[in-house]
């Protein structure tokens, strides 16, 4: 066993085999923690609070095995980005901040059956007509404005809303996880801010990292898994990340606040406050559950709205039915989440809220919450890099219900803060450089938001997929690369 000391605050990680770091149990730890990554991720990871902040989350009453922290990990709000930590449902807790503010921030592809020759010569007129259609940037704005009546509904029902509300088809249900609706919702547990803030706001990008990317297929590494997604080489494929907007942030907030109030003795047995945490059982906790879960289907509502207007614009920009292109959702993953999930723990079968901040559900072949049509190939994970380095298909690995409870990492990861990236880059140089260099077409509110998400700011996409593949966790199936960008 290889023993390493880094420098982030006198933390030992030892090396338990390739790729993967574990920090052993000492003094209130519950567990030990884990990092999933490469000596060359490992040495990004630790230059911010990540490994200070995944041993933090070991004190967390009820964690289960490891806390674990996945290729793309970066500080975040208490818990990292890029963090799983599995809390028995019964005699443990549920996280607001192990969730993350943006609750169901998540990613949607939907394949066609254009290729990259069918948009050639169109890349401008596409990008113009998506930025002019698709509500983006910060505050109101969204294909459907509401009263609070209809929020109730999208937050209680999901995507089986939209699609009563002919902005779906059954088909986007059943590609999506938990057909886009998840159980144990209750609006009631949404305060009327956070459905205020949402209400405008249904079928919007929002800002910062939030995007919708037309991408095509460069690369399909796995034939029999690429055939069951429906992918091949040179394919048009669209890609859409955003996740609950006002509402979510709100909905996290609020808990925050009320844990503060409430569970004061738990926070002060922790090492971090952001952290806070609503004991099992409480009515506390049955609440929170209650409206995340609400603002899950939100994301779910927001996203399939976005897609909805996306077949709207290629039906005008190529004059054709977007049933002829062939228009249909591959899959919806969600991040920033804590489910319900059943796993097995020590021989025996256990309860866990399954908190995946910044990570994405990563279920193998034959598992039953898989859908039908990718239950024999595994669940497709997305993982998005930067709008100048492409993004990876996944298929959920055959090790990731032992080594992550079903989980791998959900994107690149950030290596530099926002106001270190505005510092770095100007926006139009982006731009300019995406457009000559590669021909990607980048459109956005402003320069500071392609600043912020220039290609630099990210780690190495493919090495954190590297080792997700490596590990078994999440296995790689295809590769894809922007064609046009629109951000908030």
């Amino acid at each position: 066993m290889t023993e390493t000391t880094f420098d982030a605050d006198g933390i030992t990680l030892e090396q338990v085999r390739e790729y993967v770091w574990e920090i052993p149990r000492e003094g209130d730890m519950r567990t030990p923690a884990r990092v999933l990554a490469s000596e060359a991720l490992l040495e990004e990871i630790k230059e911010d609070k990540t490994l200070e902040q995944i041993k933090n989350t070991t004190h967390l009453p009820g964690i289960t095995n490891h806390a674990i922290c996945m290729p793309d990990g970066h500080q975040g709000y208490g818990f990292p980005v890029g963090g799983v930590g599995a809390l028995d449902a019964e005699n443990g807790c549920i996280s607001p901040g192990a969730v993350g503010y943006d609750i169901n921030c998540g990613v949607r592809m939907m394949r066609t059956n254009l290729t990259y020759d069918d948009l050639k010569g169109r890349e401008e007129e596409l990008v113009d007509s998506l930025f002019a259609n698709i509500p983006s940037g910060l505050g109101g704005g969204g294909v459907v404005e509401s009263g609070v009546d209809t929020v109730d509904e999208i937050l209680a029902r999901g995507v089986d809303w939209a699609l009563e509300n002919g902005h779906a088809v059954e088909d986007d249900l059943l590609h999506c996880e938990d057909e886009g609706m998840r159980e144990g919702a209750d609006p009631s547990k949404v305060s009327q801010k956070a459905k205020d803030r949402g209400k405008n706001q249904i079928g919007s990008l929002g800002s910062g990292n939030h995007f919708l990317e037309v991408q095509r297929v460069t690369d399909v590494f796995d034939d029999e898994v690429g055939a069951a997604f429906g992918l091949e080489e040179d394919q048009i494929v669209v890609l859409i990340h955003c996740g609950s907007r006002g509402l979510g942030h709100q909905t996290c907030n609020d808990y925050l606040r009320k844990i503060e109030q409430q569970h004061q003795g738990l926070l002060d047995r922790l090492p971090d406050k952001e952290l806070a945490a609503a004991p099992a059982g409480s009515q506390l906790a049955e609440d929170y559950y209650g409206a995340m879960n609400a603002a899950i289907n939100f994301a779910w509502v927001n996203r399939q709205l976005i897609m909805h207007r996306t077949r709207q614009v290629f039906e005008r920009v190529f004059d054709r039915s977007w049933e002829s292109m062939d228009m249909q959702l591959l899959y919806d993953v969600a991040h920033n989440i804590a489910k319900k999930e059943t796993h097995t723990v020590d021989g025996e079968e256990r309860e866990l809220y399954v908190h995946r901040k910044g990570a994405t559900r990563a279920f193998p072949a034959g598992h039953p919450e898989v859908p039908n049509a990718y239950r024999d190939v595994g669940q497709p994970v997305i993982i998005p890099g930067s709008m100048g380095t492409g993004s990876y298909v996944l298929r959920g690995g055959e090790n990731s219900m032992d080594l992550t409870f079903g989980s791998t990492a959900h994107g690149a990861g950030r290596l530099m803060s926002r106001t270190q990236a505005k510092n770095e880059y100007w926006g139009g140089d982006v731009q300019q450089q995406l457009r000559d260099q590669d021909q990607i077409y980048v459109k956005a509110q402003s320069g500071a938001t392609v600043a912020e998400e220039a290609p630099g700011v990210y780690k190495d996409v493919d090495e954190v997929v590297r080792v997700s593949d490596e590990l078994g966790i999440g296995d790689k199936v295809a590769r894809t690369f922007p064609v046009c960008n629109i951000k908030g």
